[in-house]
């Protein structure tokens, strides 16, 4: 088994929030990976590519992504060399980058540079298919899910804090249109591991979340050690 925890579902559901604050609470590192494919997706969309998928194919090869921390535990995502922290934030990248997941060869490269990740193991990795595909040996697997409704308000108060205009309507649109995308694709569709934790995060504060998973990481780790 590897010292990795996933946590897995759809958007909006407060993985990323959750996954951070885990990791601070823990002395773990982070990895966003739905930043690694919106990093990828605006690539593809700066160079003109989305409606070229042999010219886009080609660019996973120099395709180069890294991550900075600060104190809090926010993050900065620099994509070769560039900080695109804010401008993979947008409806518009969220949407493509759900497209072009559904890509083999996309996934297979973003799994790859995800395991290498892992490799150095205390590792609390986010996205929809860490702990069904990328990290199967993770020591403790966790799904987050809420109402649609629900994670659009979320994302909604995100962008506007981010000063980015949009409307509620439309983010709830772009979440349902997500959620099916992201659940019926032919590849790694989203879902819960069979021994992943399931958890209803409609009503809990982030706070709650965080204690929940928690307190379960520290009995899976300690049961895991003694093996």
């Amino acid at each position: 088994m590897l010292e990795v925890i996933t946590i897995d579902g759809p958007s909006g559901s407060g993985k990323s929030t959750v996954s951070k604050a885990l990791a601070l609470k823990l002395n773990y590192s982070y990895l966003d990976t739905g930043a690694m494919y919106r990093a990828f997706a605006l690539e593809v969309l700066n160079k003109g590519f989305e409606n070229d998928k042999e010219r886009y194919i080609q660019l996973l090869k120099d395709f180069h992504i890294r991550f900075s921390y600060n104190n809090d535990g926010s993050q900065r995502v620099f994509c070769n060399d560039k900080d695109v922290t804010e401008l993979i934030r947008t409806p518009e990248v969220s949407m493509w980058a759900s497209t072009i997941s559904k890509e083999k060869e996309v996934r297979e490269r973003m799994g790859y540079l995800q395991r290498k990740m892992g490799e150095a193991g205390k590792l609390v990795a986010e996205g929809r298919d860490m702990g069904t595909v990328v990290f199967k040996d993770a020591f403790a697997k966790f799904f987050l899910f809420a109402t649609p409704e629900i994670r659009a308000l979320r994302r909604y108060k995100e962008l506007l804090e981010k000063n980015i205009s949009v409307n509620y309507q439309e983010v709830l649109e772009d979440i349902k249109r997500r959620d099916d995308q992201d659940s019926n694709r032919e590849l790694a569709p989203l879902r819960p591991a069979e021994d992943a934790v399931l958890i209803d995060s409609s009503n809990l504060t982030v706070e709650e979340v965080v204690n929940k998973i928690y307190i379960i990481v520290l009995e899976k780790r300690k049961l895991w050690k003694s093996m």
